[in-house]
């Protein structure tokens, strides 16, 4: 099976978990040769050893310098429901919180077909477990319909820090979505002792969700310097962006649509995205067209807006581990 070579860092995960599922070989190159750390980081080296855990068979070759790594992937393994404990931390500025993940990222898997026993309760202290049941095969998606916001969630969680910032959050956030709908909920998560895990801080996790369960999310965390008002409106104003654009995927989770549409089955799969589907969703595409060979139509969605409709003909993704009756 020939090899596919890619340069950088940007979508590295993407590209690993793109290998495994195609089954064709990656290699990668360049990575952050020029800064004075080279190489994988420790996160992403623990992302190798996780694929290598759920598959069989797979040859992971990392450069002594670390900037180059080849991945022979092998066969998933399948055949029971998966149970992953993570442990760090479960909030960055740099990716999803645990809590966008939970209440965003796992509802949008739902839309293949994975609903029961999908689930990822938090213990605190930085741990979360991730249980994942097992389907036949992903279903067609087909979501060109973003309806009209219905309601907004959102969570303030603090954490070794006073209460009282959590409730400054609400309020602030509040403010500004009083004017727009009446059905919104923000709930204050403080977290104590053990449970709470060694950095203290303090964020704004919120959601809208739409009369026909489209999703739109965003979050915010706190910095130096940087006041629990401040935090509330930076995420308050972002989900407002978000809604603005339009579409039925939020640009958060547009790159992991684009693949469970191309894992669907056999039949064209189309899906109604935002004005901002541009950058890390169009690098998404590019590397599904050079592992799996498949390319998506992208075409207005009407004449009145700047959403796209993104549509492609499914692989009928099955595991090849998983016995033929």
């Amino acid at each position: 099976m020939s090899l596919v070579k890619f340069t950088g860092t940007d979508n590295l995960r993407v590209r690993l978990v793109l290998s495994v599922l195609s089954g064709k070989p990656v290699r990668i190159d360049g990575i952050r040769s020029e800064d004075k750390d080279p190489g994988l980081r420790d996160y992403e080296v623990s992302m190798l050893r996780f694929l290598e855990k759920i598959t069989n068979g797979t040859v992971i070759e990392i450069s002594l310098t670390g900037t180059s790594v080849l991945l022979k992937p092998g066969i998933i393994s399948g055949g029971s429901p998966m149970e992953v404990t993570l442990r760090g931390i479960t909030s960055d500025d740099h990716d999803l919180s645990v809590d966008l993940i939970r209440t965003v990222s796992l509802p949008h898997l739902q839309l293949i077909g994975m609903s029961e026993g999908l689930e990822i309760p938090s213990f605190g202290g930085g741990e979360v477990e991730f249980l994942c049941p097992i389907i036949k095969q992903a279903k067609t998606l087909n979501f060109v319909a973003p309806g009209k916001i219905k309601r907004i969630r959102g969570i303030s969680h603090a954490v070794r820090v006073s209460p009282q910032f959590s409730h400054r959050m609400i309020e602030a956030s509040r403010s500004l979505l009083n004017r727009f709908i009446p059905d919104i909920y923000l709930y204050a998560d403080v977290y104590k002792g053990e449970e709470s895990g060694k950095s203290p801080g303090y964020a704004l996790s919120l959601l809208a969700e739409s009369t026909t369960s489209a999703i739109h999310c965003s979050e915010a965390i706190s910095r130096p310097g940087v006041t629990p008002e401040e935090v509330a409106l930076e995420a308050t104003k972002a989900l407002l962006t978000e809604i603005r654009r339009g579409g039925c995927i939020d640009r958060k989770h547009q790159g992991m649509v684009l693949i469970l549409m191309l894992l669907g089955s056999e039949d064209v799969g189309r899906c109604r995205m935002g004005s901002s589907a541009h950058g890390r969703p169009i690098q998404v595409l590019r590397d599904i067209r050079d592992v799996f060979g498949t390319s998506f139509k992208i075409a207005p969605a009407d004449a009145e807006s700047k959403e796209v409709l993104l549509s492609c003909y499914g692989t009928g993704y099955v595991n090849s581990n998983r016995p033929v009756a």
